[in-house]
């Protein structure tokens, strides 16, 4: 030992954990006290918590000087802390036994795994917390590379008594669908699996964890190619790896040390499949493979590590403390495979003697093995001396400072002579090892914290030692390591500068020069002898050269002529065999560092260490006579060396490998003509980090320029990465082989100007069309951040995961991400939050919240900021101010009176009011997950603008108010949820949690009902929604139930089926005690249950739902019996939705029952007739009959939407002529106009391909009778009395308006112009024939209509062909459409009809023909026409709180149908929205040709079903960015 070098720790301070000064600062310990020793800690590095897992490829950071995180463990409370601040808290149940980090492949996030006498607990870097109950005793936890492993102590199989199984005991705060499990899986598919499950966990002696979510697996043993079960519970495990699957145990029988190689990867493969459970869940079983065992102790070993050998090799390292060596294990890692892990095998071991071991990061600090760091061992020996050890081979002793000073100690009793006796102290024991930093204790008690490197610490000779290991032999890296760390570097720790490290390196390598070169003396000249010495010796020279030297820096230079002594070449010693053996190692050493000098070049932030590397560079050429390496390096830096003419000529190397000429050839001539010898060796082998720099560049280039791919190798020489996607030429093939290697922006800003220019022009050529499978990060490279952020929406939808820091290093640090500025055109420059109201001067009122503050974004001020319509749109909307009321200039008694009139016929248009504010706000906006949602108030007073805005108070003792507002509250809850956009991941289920009232209220009830009908309450778990019935608050029960039904929709939850069933009544058995359900909460249920089991044809559903429509509901209310009835006929419709052609076994029967419920005239199945079924009998209510026959009043409606629906689009003329329209005048008188209505509708959507927006087509829909007789009627050739006028005309309108509907619900969302002016036509001449208004109709329709129709049928025929229209012209804010709408508005209003349902549809085409705010419309897909026609249902309410003929939270499921169909082009260099026209091909159909039109962004786009393609009319560069459903 005493050939090692010596050198000194540096102190960084007196350790003392930091959780004891945290509770001396909680009160829990009394200031300089001894505390208690019952306590633990231990220091890692903050990699080890970094969340995601750190990418091993990367160059690890140094964490700082003491940047060491530390978790301290007493009873049951850990403290993470940093330094001095306390970064997390962790306080448990029950007493912490034993902790560790930990990380699982399908988790990006490090867990603190917490081991307790019954529980393990997983923590979440964020907070959550997930906790196993432990049904067995488990004495100690190992993390893994791919999970936790569990080692039973010995009276493990016992079970442990607990009040909770492990299957239902556990606090899971979410699902885990993104890695793909679930929860909804049926019992009876895993009894098995779950019985072999639990028996291996309570046999086996070892467990593994996998995911916190799941059971923990039994462990096998690997012999001879058989597992069985480790049931070993003396097997003790004394170590595990969480880098490699290693597992170190020792077995207290056998005294033998074991290494164990785990097998755990293949069941998370299985996992990544998109099945929910393996198939065989035998074929993925965690075996253990032993690799070594050794009996060499009676006793377990102290401590045991992985370290690398100083070829990079892994080394377990086994600390005997009663022998007092470590023996070291060397393993060979066989990567052959390209496996995570290959084949492991023992390599050979040795034994170092030692007291006291740690792993220590200090010869290659930034130097990765893989996925291993290059790790030294420190070493105590039992003569207290501290040694450094790489591999097998001693590199020097460290020792403690002479003089620490005062400043390092806390403790008083510490006195000044500290100093003196300092040099006496000695190293007792070495703990606490993170990097080169580790806890020293001395013999007189202190623990000093202390770093093996001295910081700063040299990048370039940290990079040079990593090429000379890469580059060097074993042999020439030994001997350098010897000579770099066997000499004392005493002047080492006389300087704090950075250049005292290299200037020892560079000392280390001249050494080798200067013992082995010969010297010789140059003399000074003393008279020149030419004209170029006179001017080297002049004064101007000098002045020249100090002006240079002030202006650049200065490196050892090489002089021309100042008398130093150089270095002779001793090529003529050649004969001696040991300097023979040292001209190889420093060629060798020259060679290597001039690959690294060239790796520098390629790095304008490295300029100084180059110019340092290339003095020594060039002191090493000159040593052995290479002319062309020191004359390379004199002519990179003129001013700093000059070539000695004083070498001895030799046989020099070849020309010096050169990149930049390298780079000049390939330009000029093609890669063909460059030369291999440029570039340097090292940079072609395999797997070398230290000049991966320029092998990356080089790769590039040779792509670039079209080398041949032979796997990973190159033509040119070298090797790269290729990401997947597909390249049409070599520059996308450049892109590609760029992601792969994390070469981005910035790295492009590090290289040479002329260098990168290459590299920049090869994305820019890849920027305006790369291919569409692309990753992510490509799209960044090439600046599309569009296409990026579209393919990152696609990889969540099918729950991969990106690291969203590749995305950032791929992108430009300092780009200036430019807001769009919008300056209106026409529109006066007001801010749009002031324009609200133009007879509205109270500014009191402007601030007010009314939840269309958000709507004024780029997108709708691009679309439609030329005018003012959005924000007439926003007042019309609004209900969060009083509205004004116009009155006489001096008010009387009766005024008071008038007052109150007006407020409550304004109070029915606001109560209308969330309708259409859900609709025009939806999906318009994010919220935060930390804030409360905040809903806008429903005002119902008012204020009088003659005096002074007085605010006047609608009068509450003549109505309820209270019971007025609860339906209108549960609107302004849908709008309110309805307007947040879907998330880009999924809505937590605890911020739903956060928004829920400490009472349940109507609000809250509505904001369920919109985050079902987005999709959102897939999050809420089963006890959510039991929490939420529990408090048996009708209206939050019904909101839950058709929330949680839409969320599902199709899915036939088993679950939410149990949920909704129970709220059917009349489905319970006869044994069940009655149970008193109000009408709408059977209602919502029976529509839930179509929802849930929507397009799934199931059998007995369809027979349940069938039933329900004729039979009486069991609720309160039996005015309502017709909305249930309806919503049992949607429900049925939704199930079979569109299978009307798909024969069922009972469709014959299905069929008669239907019509009879319609009250046709066909003849029926007789044993049918005949027969009761049996399910009815069984239930207790009774069929709707008046004495022997059905009500057809009250089971019509439902049963003809369920025809329709379960035909639609069938194109069935036998089902289309059973519901025929009345022949006669006689059958007219029995048939109610409004099923008139919904007969038309149902025909038209079963002949769906026979609408078209014209008035013949409306005309032929009306019979010929009716059509003669209102002509007949309307010339007068026929007298009123001979017919029943009323009957005639009151079918006639009914007719019109179901094809005006049926037209609307096939045109929806289309803007079809024909479609549009039909509808706006029959609209201008029902309001004409209601009060003449000022605009021309067609003559040919008949005139005369109030004199037989009264005035409401004719307002609710008007306002459905409104709704209508605004169905065909849904988000494209038609100002025709608008301006209609707006008049209909102001018109019921002054002329005091006010009717809540008239009001409810105008507020409706107002959000329809605003929806989304103009970026949404409706889809004609089948469950689209479902929804609609059920939000379109052609009976209107006549107050808010009227639910008698249809459940007014129906009316919001037109949520379903809408989808995001806006395109917005966004200039790609300046991020600003622009317009841009477009060319739209519509795809050829049977009723029109191939059809081009032009739009001009942002616009709608046709459904992507009639959509043939669609291209740019400019060739500006713009990428269009928005939402298009597939």
């Amino acid at each position: 030992m005493a050939s090692v070098g010596s050198r000194r720790l540096t102190v960084l301070r007196e350790f003392r954990p930091h959780g004891l000064a945290v509770e001396e600062a909680d009160g829990q310990g009394v200031p300089g006290a001894p505390p208690p020793q019952d306590y633990d800690y231990f220091l890692f590095d903050p990699a080890l918590a970094i969340s995601p897992t750190p990418d091993p490829s990367d160059e690890a950071s140094s964490s700082g000087a003491d940047g060491d995180h530390e978790l301290f463990i007493r009873d049951n409370q850990i403290i993470w802390s940093n330094g001095s601040r306390v970064h997390k808290r962790y306080v448990s149940p029950n007493t912490v036994i034993m902790a560790c980090w930990c990380r699982m492949n399908a988790i990006s996030d490090a867990l603190l795994c917490v081991l307790q006498v019954d529980t393990l607990s997983l923590y979440n870097v964020t907070g959550e917390i997930v906790c196993i109950p432990l049904p067995y005793a488990v004495s100690s936890i190992w993390p893994l590379p791919f999970g936790l492993l569990l080692q039973k102590s010995t009276d493990g199989g016992h079970m442990v008594s607990s009040s909770s199984s492990l299957l239902n005991a556990r606090d899971l705060n979410r699902p885990s669908k993104e890695y793909g499990l679930t929860y909804n899986i049926p019992f009876q598919a895993n009894i098995l699996e779950t019985d072999n499950k639990a028996n291996g966990a309570i046999i086996s002696s070892h467990l593994i964890l996998k995911h916190p979510f799941e059971e923990p697996q039994a462990t096998y043993v690997e012999e001879k190619d058989k597992l069985t079960m480790m049931r070993d519970f003396d097997e003790k495990t004394i170590w595990t790896s969480d880098v490699i699957p290693l597992i170190a145990s020792y077995h207290k029988g056998k005294f033998q040390h074991s290494v164990w190689q785990i097998d755990g990867a293949s069941y998370q493969e299985a996992m990544n499949e998109n099945t929910m459970l393996p198939v065989d869940i035998s074929s993925h079983k965690c075996a253990f493979r032993k690799i070594w065992q050794g009996k060499c102790s009676h006793s377990a070993a102290s401590k045991v590590f992985l370290a690398t050998d100083i070829d990079g090799m892994p080394i377990i390292s086994f600390l005997l403390h009663e022998q007092k060596i470590l023996l070291a294990v060397r393993i060979q890692v066989d990567d052959a495979t390209e496996e995570a892990f290959g084949d492991i095998k023992p390599h050979m071991s040795w034994n170092i003697p030692a007291f006291a071991a740690a792993p220590v990061v200090v010869t290659r600090p930034r130097v990765r093995v893989g996925v291993l760091p290059f790790t030294d061992i420190l070493v105590l020996s039992s003569d207290n001396d501290l040694l450094l050890y790489s591999g097998k081979q001693c590199l020097c002793r460290y020792t403690l400072p002479n003089e620490l000073g005062k400043g390092f100690f806390s403790n008083h009793e510490l006195n000044s002579d500290i100093s003196d006796t300092y040099s006496d102290l000695k190293i007792t024991s070495i703990a606490d090892a993170v990097e080169g930093r580790i806890n020293v204790t001395c013999s007189n008690g202190l623990m000093l914290r202390c770093s093996l490197r001295k910081n700063p610490s040299s990048s370039l000779v940290s990079d040079c030692i990593t090429a000379m290991a890469e580059g060097l032999q074993s042999c020439f890296y030994n001997q350098f390591i010897s000579l770099f760390w066997g000499s004392d570097a005493a002047y080492l720790y006389s300087s704090s500068q950075v250049d005292s490290e290299w200037e020892f390196f560079s000392h280390e390598i001249k050494r080798v020069c200067t013992k082995y070169g010969q010297t010789l003396s140059t003399k000074s000249l003393t008279f020149p002898s030419k004209a170029w010495d006179f001017l080297i010796n002049s004064k101007y020279h000098s002045q020249y050269c100090k002006r240079a030297l002030s202006s650049s820096n200065s490196f050892l230079p090489v002089s021309y002529n100042t008398g130093k002594t150089v270095f002779n070449s001793f090529l003529q010693d050649e004969h001696s065999s040991d300097v023979s053996y040292n001209i190889r190692f420093m060629r060798e050493t020259l060679e290597t560092l001039h690959a690294l000098y060239e790796n520098l070049k390629l790095n304008i932030l490295r300029k100084e260490d180059l110019g340092c590397l290339a003095s020594l560079l060039c002191t090493v050429a000159s040593s052995l006579g290479e002319h062309s390496y020191v004359d390379y390096y004199c002519r990179d830096f003129p001013l700093n060396l000059t070539e000695s003419p004083s070498l001895v000529s030799s046989n020099s190397l070849t020309t010096p490998p050169s990149l930049f000429r390298w780079f000049e050839y390939c330009l000029r001539h093609g890669l063909n003509s460059a030369k291999l010898e440029d570039i340097p060796t090292l940079m072609r082998k395999q797997k070398v980090s230290a000049v991966s720099w320029s092998r990356k560049v080089l790769s590039f280039y040779s792509l670039l320029l079209g080398a041949e791919r032979k796997g990973k190798n190159l033509s040119s020489g070298v090797y790269c990465e290729v990401a997947s996607g597909s390249a049409r030429n070599t520059e996308e093939l450049t892109v590609l082989a760029m992601v792969a290697e994390k070469f981005g922006h910035r790295q492009l800003d590090l290289l040479p100007v002329g260098v990168s220019l290459v590299l920049r022009h090869a994305l820019d050529k890849c920027r305006d069309s790369p291919p569409d499978d692309w990753p992510a990060t490509a799209y960044v490279l090439v600046g599309r951040e569009d296409l990026a952020t579209a393919k990152m929406g696609t990889v969540r939808k099918e729950n991969l995961l990106w690291n969203n820091d590749n995305l950032t290093s791929m992108s430009v640090p300092y780009m200036l991400h430019l807001q769009p500025v919008i300056i209106p055109t026409t529109a006066p420059d007001i801010p749009a939050s002031e324009v609200l109201n133009s007879d509205d001067s109270d500014s009191v009122y402007k601030s007010v919240e009314d939840g269309m503050e958000h709507i004024f974004t780029s997108t709708t001020q691009l679309r439609f900021g030329h005018d003012l319509r959005l924000n007439e749109v926003r007042r019309l909307l609004c209900s969060a101010r009083p509205v004004p009321i116009q009155t006489p200039t001096n008010p009387s008694v009766s005024d008071q009176d008038l007052h109150q009139q007006q407020l409550w016929n304004f109070a029915q248009r606001t109560t209308a009011l969330p309708f259409g504010r859900g609709a025009f706000t939806l999906a318009t906006t994010y919220t935060l997950l930390t804030e409360v949602l905040v809903f806008p108030k429903l005002v119902l007073a008012g204020r009088l603008p003659a005096q002074q805005n007085a605010t006047v108070n609608l009068d509450l003792s003549s109505r309820s108010v209270s019971e007025f507002k609860s339906w209108a509250e549960f609107h302004n809850g849908v709008a309110a949820g309805l307007r947040l956009a879907p998330f880009q991941e999924k809505m937590l289920r605890t911020w739903i949690q956060y928004n829920r009232p400490s009472e349940p209220n109507f609000t809250h009830a509505g904001l369920l009902l919109a985050f079902g009908l987005h999709e959102h309450l897939r999050v809420l778990t089963v006890t959510d929604a039991y929490g939420y019935l529990s408090q048996e608050h009708d209206i939050t029960t019904l909101g839950l139930l058709l929330g949680l039904a839409a969320s599902h929709r199709g899915t036939m939850d088993p679950a939410i089926s149990k949920m909704l069933y129970f709220h059917v009544p009349s489905r319970h058995p006869s044994s069940t005690p009655e149970l008193e359900l109000p009408t709408l909460l059977q209602s919502a249920a029976v529509m839930g249950i179509g929802l849930l089991y929507e397009g799934s044809a199931h059998a007995l559903t369809m027979k349940i739902l069938l039933g329900e429509i004729g039979r009486r509901s069991g609720g309160d209310n039996v005015l309502e019996r017709e909305g249930y009835a309806v919503a049992a006929g949607s429900a049925l419709g939704f199930v079979a939705l569109g299978h009307g052609n798909r024969a069922f076994g009972f469709m014959d029967t299905f069929l008669d029952r239907l019509f009879e419920y319609i009250g046709t005239k066909e003849v029926y199945h007789e044993k049918y007739l005949n027969a009761t079924s049996a399910d009815d009998q069984s239930c207790n209510p009774g069929q709707m009959m008046d004495g022997a026959q059905i009500n057809v009043d009250v089971t019509a409606p439902g049963a003809i939407l369920a025809l329709a629906l379960i035909f639609l689009k069938a194109e069935s003329e036998e089902i289309a002529a059973r519901l025929n329209i009345p022949n006669t005048y006689f059958d007219l008188q029995y048939v109610r106009p409004d099923f008139v209505m919904l007969r038309i509708i149902a025909r038209n959507l079963i002949l769906w391909s026979r609408i078209q927006p014209t008035k013949g087509w409306v005309d032929s829909q009306i019979p010929e009778t009716v059509r003669c007789g209102i002509s007949n009627m309307s010339e007068g050739t026929i007298d009123s009395d001979e017919l029943d006028a009323e009957a005639l005309f009151q079918a006639y309108v009914n007719i019109v308006t179901g094809a005006c509907i049926a037209l609307g619900l096939k045109y929806a969302g289309s803007r079809n112009g024909d479609a549009q002016e039909l509808l706006y036509a029959y609209t201008v001449y029902f309001l004409n024939e209601i009060k003449h208004i000022p605009v021309r109709t067609s003559n040919i329709l008949p005139k005369g209509l109030l004199q037989y129709v009264d005035r409401g049928t004719l307002e609710l025929c008007l306002h459905l062909i409104v709704l209508s229209l605004s169905l065909v012209m849904a988000g494209s804010g038609n100002l025709q459409t608008f301006r209609l709408l707006r008049y209909l508005r102001g018109r019921i209003s002054a002329e005091g009809q006010v009717n809540y349902g008239l009001q409810m549809a105008v507020s409706l085409a107002i959000g329809f023909l605003f929806l989304g705010g103009g970026t949404h419309t409706f889809s004609t897909q089948n469950s689209a026409i479902a929804a609609l026609l059920i939000s379109l249902y052609p009976r209107l309410p006549t107050g808010p709180n009227d639910n008698r003929c249809h459940l007014q939270a129906f009316r919001h499921l037109y949520v379903i149908a809408t989808e995001p169909r806006w395109i917005q082009t966004v200039d790609i260099d300046t991020e600003l929205p622009v317009y841009c026209p477009l060319e739209v091909t519509v795809a050829e159909t049977d009723y029109y040709d191939e059809t081009n039109y032009c739009e001009v962004t942002p616009c709608l786009l046709p459904e992507r079903s009639v959509t043939s393609h669609g291209g740019d009319l400019e060739t500006r560069q713009i990428h269009s960015m928005g939402e298009y459903s597939t």
